[in-house]
């Protein structure tokens, strides 16, 4: 039996590995010069490649579609990841939050270990060759799998085919949208597509004044058309165009989406995102910390008392956000002019105008329909032999190594089951 894989990615390289591993005569078909090339740059190239948490909190950082994926995360989950890695030679370590890297913080070595296997397997790989459409015939009245049409005219047969094609994210390493238009032409239906896990554009322009400004153990909301859709707590980077870091990535999943009614004042019914830079303190809590700082600044202005509350390059903002006359002694602040301050330090507001392009998203959200898709194998409800896999499909997780573990997990159901089919 032969099988065929379009795309040598993260779910390309699973879906091969699992398919040769009962012999089948396999090919991985990469239109690049090379395997793995979105995952090279995975991570700011260290290659956050699953998270160790369990299964509970994989499922739970699913964003869409979870169910859909029981069957492939029970078949081969997180541990079934690493343990591949190590015996290939590919050592691990567990860094904060559970997520997991190569000890070498190098993301070729991820790669270099399904390079390994895939040789030891006998996977013929096709680097430099992209397909141009999936070739069908009829068998007992379905459609079926014939094999791959080539854009210099060959056509390769195949019992069946595994499109690991990627989304459109980071298009410059081939994630083109290819998958889509093959699943289209052969009729399953599409989720609209969005970038996802990408930085917010910010209409504020005192946030341009914070370019570089790290902040860390922060919280964040984020309100869309007057309601709360997302709440998080971890660490955010000011840019030229806005906001971005690992906190308002994981945001801009829940972009557009009908949350419920915070109770707290959003102001406006646009997209808007509250940063709580003192989530440790209540706004009681928080009003008696200024109170000592003032009473220790007594005979200080206003703009030369904040020191010990924010980072330097913040500090101009806050004041000029405040209200307060910088030239005010502490002494003279106001009871009311304390209490907009806090509530100001508590829900710092940011206007979203749009989210970054697919050039600087981790992943796609949207996809190919599951519902056209047998969770128990990734095989096509509507064409015989067809599978997908990874981020190709309408699933998408939050940052955190979540989103290659949907790729590693429905690649191995995918290759696995591609095999079996034919025994």
């Amino acid at each position: 039996m032969k099988i065929i894989i379009i795309g040598g990615g993260a779910a390309g390289m699973m879906a091969a590995m699992a398919a040769a591993e009962s012999g089948a005569s396999v090919w991985l078909i990469e239109k690049n010069e090379k395997l793995g090339k979105k995952l090279f740059i995975t991570g700011k190239g260290r290659c956050n490649v699953t998270n160790a948490g369990d299964m509970e909190t994989l499922l739970a950082n699913v964003c869409t579609n979870s169910k859909f994926l029981y069957s492939a995360f029970y078949d081969f989950d997180n541990r079934a990841v690493m343990r591949f890695l190590e015996q290939e030679g590919c050592p691990l370590k567990t860094e904060r939050g559970e997520r997991v890297f190569p000890v070498s913080d190098h993301s070729s070595d991820v790669i270099g270990a399904f390079q390994r296997a895939l040789k030891r397997l006998g996977v013929k790989v096709l680097l430099n060759t992209e397909v141009k459409d999936l070739a069908l015939c009829r068998e007992d009245g379905a459609e079926s799998i014939a094999g791959v049409e080539l854009q210099d005219g060959r056509v390769l047969p195949a019992d069946r085919c595994i499109i690991c094609t990627g989304g459109m994210s980071y298009p410059a390493t081939g994630s083109t949208g290819d998958g889509y238009r093959f699943a289209e032409r052969t009729g399953h239906r599409l989720t609209p597509c969005s970038p996802s896990l990408v930085p917010f554009n910010i209409r504020e322009e005192w946030c341009r004044r914070l370019t570089g400004l790290t902040l860390k153990n922060v919280s964040v909301r984020l309100c869309c058309r007057g309601r709360e859709v997302y709440e998080g707590f971890g660490e955010m980077l000011f840019t030229h165009f806005g906001v971005s870091g690992p906190l308002i990535l994981s945001a801009s999943s829940f972009m557009g989406q009908k949350g419920k009614k915070s109770g707290k004042d959003t102001e406006t019914e646009e997209t808007r995102l509250f940063v709580d830079l003192k989530p440790a303190l209540d706004e009681e809590q928080l009003d008696r910390r200024l109170l000592r700082d003032f009473e220790e600044n007594k005979n200080k202005q206003f703009k030369n008392a904040l020191g010990g509350l924010f980072p330097v390059k913040l500090i101009p903002v806050m004041r000029d956000l405040s209200g307060i006359h910088p030239d005010k002694k502490v002494n003279e602040v106001t009871r009311e002019e304390r209490r907009r301050f806090v509530k100001l330090i508590k829900n710092l507001p940011l206007t979203v105008t749009g989210l970054r392009g697919y050039e600087e998203a981790v992943i796609t959200k949207g996809g190919i329909c599951v519902k056209d898709i047998n969770p128990s194998s990734m095989e096509s409800k509507k064409v015989r032999g067809l599978y997908f896999a990874g981020e190709v499909l309408d699933l998408d997780a939050l940052t955190g190594g979540f989103n290659l573990q949907i790729a590693w997990s429905t690649g191995h159901l995918a290759g696995k089951c591609a095999r079996n089919t034919g025994e």
